[in-house]
């Protein structure tokens, strides 16, 4: 899981960071801070080529921008990524009503250090939890994959294609932002996306990213380059899609 914080008070950033890094080496590993941000534009400009699945946003920017106004561009762009605001705003209801938005949780900063470290623990323990539960479920378009202590989910339009690992009973997972391997069978995964087929009895394609058939070599091209063995009986069905 990827956490962006957007504080402009030097002090109050620096403290988040550090508290939810230190939380997070211990008990959750592999969440990665990509961002620590003291002003909108800096974010903004992060989400132009990246994103993340939780925000930590101030409410009160000192830069002629708010909290809100940002979290409304980010929702623009992700519906799903948990948004955690830190205010000094009593009613920030009041606030996110007014700009249509849903908040998982809200964080006074008038409250001594220990309540406020709680109160950001708790937040922070809440996005991991809805992160998890995201890849879990099937109405969301994610492929939730277990690595040790790493949760990942990964679209379904971004995978290309699983295939066996060297490993026993693992399957290499090829997505546009990396490879991954992890304990699983591709007789389950196949049935998951109905844009997953089983082309080999070692590979499931995304068919959404074929961009070439190749009949007489018996293979797919996938759009990352990838040319993955086609046997006689999926390379039928795969030109009845095709047609």
């Amino acid at each position: 899981m990827k956490i962006v914080i957007c504080e402009d008070n030097q002090q109050q950033r620096q403290m988040i960071h550090t508290k939810l890094k230190n939380y997070a080496m211990i008990n959750h590993p592999s969440v990665e801070i990509v961002l620590v941000a003291s002003d909108a534009e800096q974010v903004l400009s992060f989400l132009e080529n990246n994103k993340a699945d939780c925000y930590f946003l101030d409410i009160e920017l000192g830069d002629g921008s708010n909290g809100l106004q940002l979290a409304k561009e980010i929702r623009k762009q992700d519906l799903l990524a948990s948004i955690i605001f830190v205010t000094n705003y009593s009613e920030p209801l009041k606030l996110t009503y007014k700009y249509k938005l849903a908040a998982l949780d809200y964080i006074i900063k008038r409250t001594d250090d220990s309540s406020f470290s709680d109160q950001l623990i708790g937040a922070f323990e809440s996005s991991i939890q809805r992160y998890e539960k995201l890849g879990q479920t099937k109405k969301i378009n994610f492929f939730q994959i277990k690595m040790a202590e790493l949760i990942k989910n990964v679209p379904y339009d971004h995978i290309y294609y699983f295939e066996t690992s060297e490993d026993t009973h693992k399957i290499r997972l090829y997505e546009k932002n990396g490879v991954f391997d992890f304990y699983g069978n591709l007789k389950d995964i196949e049935q998951m996306h109905p844009t997953f087929f089983r082309c080999h009895k070692s590979c499931v394609i995304n068919l959404e990213h074929i961009v070439e058939i190749n009949k007489k070599e018996n293979y797919v091209k996938l759009a990352n380059d990838a040319k993955c063995t086609v046997s006689f009986r999926a390379m039928r069905n795969i030109l009845k899609l095709h047609e």
